[in-house]
């Protein structure tokens, strides 16, 4: 999540990011269902934002800005997100093997102070924790399980990163550092560091993106054939036990986060599309560039089937009527994998391609995104929306996002 993501007309493409490149507002806190502001049973109405880090993306605008500007800024995003009637923020606390907490497994994230693993002066994950609470919105903490850096150069990591400490770990791929999901001991790493989040902050969920194994590079193969050649005998093809590495860390991590905090929810935010059908008759009636269970080897119907999480909020950031992949086709699809599984089915929605003059002309329209809203509510499971992004929900280009709250929960 992600500056880039979505699809142009000929091919369905990811969500991901580029190469370096889920007081007097007080009167508008109850806009806030109760049963939202700390996570413990939304309901029907998810409203959520999220709030990305990676390459300052929404937050902080730029590294190196000091501890009471940082701080400042994360204040003014959890105050807009109030006056805009969301009752969520998704805040991104581990964009690159890094953190926005003390960790004692990764070094502090270079997006706060430009310096990997600089004491930023303040604690950002404690103060949006204890912050958006204060303004009756849940926060729920964002993890990349995987993603190390957005470039393959080590040495550009602090020494005592883990992934210079264990460079068996470490796959270069696409221009960036992923660690390797076929090694059993990345996969209890990762959860380790995800984890001691959970253990110190009074979260209010876990929430995961698009990132598993990574997006198909034209021309690269991800370099895992000695993790396969150890690990992956019992399966009858190597996309198997890659699916069989990703289902294992959502399984644990679901049972780990249930062990640790029990009420803390835990979701998933994917790409839109499973599986087109011409690929399989479980599949949705599209025609996506990228398939989840095929590409990213991320089974995320079966996440849901198996109700593995709390959640599913599959990144639907596509307007309605588009050929490719139609908004209106995916959402009814969605609400069928979700029907009787207990998992909650929130909608991603792509608020930064409105007003976007490089997006087809429907992002044009401020009404779009309110009439996705409008067709999400006939679909019993739909049970609430999340925005990319943070920035967007301030700036609001062409009124759509005031549109969105105007025309649906009493703006």
């Amino acid at each position: 999540m992600r500056p880039e993501r979505g699809a142009n007309v000929g091919r369905i493409t990811r969500r991901g990011f580029v190469a370096g490149t889920a007081g007097a507002l007080s009167g508008l806190i109850t806009a806030a269902p109760a049963s939202a502001g700390r996570g413990r049973g939304h309901g029907r109405d998810f409203r959520g934002v999220w709030l990305a880090t990676v390459a300052n993306r929404d937050w902080p605008s730029r590294p190196g800005l000091g501890a009471a500007e940082q701080r400042a800024e994360l204040l003014a995003h959890l105050d807009k997100a109030v006056e805009r009637r969301l009752n969520t923020v998704v805040l991104q606390v581990r964009p690159t093997a890094d953190a926005l907490w003390d960790s004692p497994y990764e070094p502090w994230s270079q997006w706060l102070t430009g310096t990997q693993g600089q004491d930023p002066g303040w604690d950002p994950l404690g103060t949006a924790v204890e912050e958006a609470h204060r303004r009756g919105l849940a926060l729920h903490a964002w993890f990349n399980p995987y993603r190390v850096a957005n470039h393959t150069d080590p040495t550009r990591l602090v020494p005592t990163h883990p992934a210079r400490i264990h460079p068996d770990w470490v796959v270069p791929y696409g221009g960036k550092l992923y660690y390797n999901p076929g090694l059993p001991q990345v996969r209890h790493f990762v959860e380790d560091a995800m984890l001691d989040a959970v253990r110190r902050y009074d979260v209010d969920g876990v929430h995961w993106d698009d990132y598993f194994y990574p997006y198909p590079v034209a021309g690269e193969s991800f370099d895992d054939d000695d993790a396969y050649a150890r690990y992956g005998g019992d399966f009858p093809d190597r996309a198997a036990w890659r699916r069989d590495n990703i289902d294992l860390l959502v399984r644990e991590t679901g049972a780990r986060i249930k062990e640790i905090r029990p009420r803390v929810r835990f979701g998933i935010s994917p790409f839109g599309v499973w599986r087109n059908e011409a690929s399989d008759a479980r599949g949705s009636a599209t025609t996506a560039g990228a398939q989840t269970y095929d590409d990213l080897y991320a089974d995320t119907r079966g996440w849901v089937r198996e109700a593995l999480i709390d959640y599913i909020c599959p990144q639907l950031y596509w307007n309605i009527g588009l050929a490719a992949a139609d908004y209106a086709v995916l959402v009814p699809w969605w609400d069928e994998v979700a029907r009787g599984t207990g998992v909650d089915l929130y909608i991603g929605e792509a608020l930064y391609k409105a007003g976007d003059p490089a997006q087809p002309a429907a992002w044009q329209d401020p009404a779009e995104l309110s009439r996705h809203l409008t067709l999400a509510h006939r679909y019993a499971t739909v049970r609430g929306h999340c925005f990319f992004a943070a920035k967007e929900v301030t700036e609001d280009r062409i009124g759509a996002m005031a549109r969105v709250v105007a025309d649906h929960w009493g703006g």
